[in-house]
């Protein structure tokens, strides 16, 4: 059955695991990839098990004209432990050495625990070639920008959203097919992917990404849980869906978008079936706290900001 609690106010999510409870983040520790690409967080009592994990970060985040927006998200994330998600549009405006040198004042603080996805203004560079350098292994095959990881109990994929450099999108494409034969060779019960363009999206300025509709069927295919994205500058959580809009609460996928780095804010459009939350003037991070069993997920806003948004969800 599946089973869904919201709530508009932040809160702390307990879960009780074998007379356990562990809280959904710890305050302490420095986070580290174990050898087999496990993120741990060493804390007082040792290492954090392997039921529960922490993934959080943001897209659109660093612009040398402005760093005060990416500076803000940059010290909640110094105060969160986990794996960081750095999703798209990390270095404006072209992701060159001298763009990402400003992110590495700001991000670059947790650039040790950063899995990164790759952004369209990091391939303004050639074959975003600062982007692989930059983040080196962490970010994939350069030939590629698409990989998973595991984390906790849970499987991490993060794709390319660049289609027309990795031979497109579509059913049938290398990238399509490689996630289709990660998600088989990857039988967990528990999936989140994230990757730039967003397939649903309120934001005025860019919507939604159709070119992205066969990985979303791969993802519902091999019974993924949630999305998360970034590319328009706001925030915005959507409803269990099937990957042509429709409500579904049985084996829907959760998409967040969070476009909130540091970057700008921009304006939302009329919104887009299932949209549940919106917010468009706070900068923050989606943090996701990954159990054996479901997850939960907490919009952390920048210091002073009164937007919160919080819930959690069994998976599938």
């Amino acid at each position: 059955m599946f089973l869904s609690r919201v709530k508009t106010k932040r809160l702390i999510v307990a879960a009780v695991m074998c007379g356990v409870t562990a809280l959904a983040w710890v305050r302490a520790g420095s986070p580290r990839f174990a050898s087999d690409g496990t993120e741990r967080t060493e804390a007082a009592g040792g290492f954090e098990g392997k039921e529960v994990a922490t993934l959080v970060g943001a897209g659109d985040i660093a612009d040398c004209k402005d760093l005060s927006g990416a500076e803000a998200t940059a010290a909640l994330l110094e105060k969160i432990p986990g794996t960081v998600m750095a999703i798209g549009d990390e270095a404006y405006p072209d992701g060159t050495a001298e763009n990402f040198a400003c992110y590495d004042k700001t991000w670059g603080r947790v650039k040790n625990r950063t899995r990164p996805a790759l952004g369209n203004h990091e391939a303004h560079s050639t074959g975003a070639s600062f982007y692989y350098k930059y983040f080196g292994a962490a970010a994939g095959d350069p030939k590629t920008g698409y990989y998973s990881y595991e984390l906790g109990s849970w499987h991490v994929i993060v794709l390319n959203s660049e289609c027309a450099d990795v031979g497109g999108c579509s059913a049938g494409s290398p990238q399509e097919k490689w996630l289709r034969h990660d998600l088989a060779e990857h039988p967990v019960a528990c999936t989140v992917a994230y990757w730039h363009k967003p397939l649903f999206s309120s934001g005025a300025k860019h919507g939604g990404d159709p070119e992205i509709q066969p990985l979303w069927q791969a993802l519902y295919d091999g019974n993924a849980d949630v999305v998360v994205n970034g590319h328009d500058h706001d925030y915005e959580r959507f409803g269990p869906q099937s990957p042509d809009g429709k409500q579904d609460l049985k084996r829907g996928i959760r998409e967040f978008v969070a476009g909130t780095g540091g970057k700008n804010h921009r304006p939302f459009g009329a919104p887009t079936a299932n949209s549940e939350v919106r917010n468009a003037d706070t900068f923050g991070v989606l943090e996701l706290t990954l159990r054996g069993d479901g997850y939960s997920w907490r919009f952390v806003s920048e210091k002073g900001k009164p937007f919160s948004d919080s819930g959690e969800n069994q998976c599938h």
